[in-house]
């Protein structure tokens, strides 16, 4: 796991890569242990929404806590958010300025 924290430095967590914003959200959270970040995450997703329409949970699909990070990784890279990426880089920057490493 590499340290994000102090991958840029010099720019504001909205100026980061897309994909190195989230990878420090995500790595952040799994440091923390923290599955509800995941849970909210995917709440805001369509596939999420889908999959409970179908009759789905969180709970079924989601497997293991490594598991649901990785599918969350996967589910919110910047080709799969699309338009909604200004709203991710939103949440992931209010995750890593209320939850600062230490």
């Amino acid at each position: 796991m590499s340290d994000h924290g102090t991958a840029h430095p010099d720019l504001a967590y909205e100026d980061w890569p897309y994909d190195d914003l989230r990878d420090a959200a995500f790595d952040r959270a799994r440091q923390r242990h923290d599955l509800q970040f995941f849970v909210d995450l995917m709440a805001h997703t369509p596939a999420l929404t889908a999959t409970a329409d179908e009759g789905g949970s969180l709970g079924e699909t989601a497997g293991s806590f490594l598991e649901t990070i990785e599918a969350c990784r996967e589910a919110f890279s910047h080709t799969g958010v699309g338009d909604l990426e200004p709203l991710f880089v939103a949440v992931f920057s209010t995750y890593l300025r209320e939850h600062p490493e230490g």
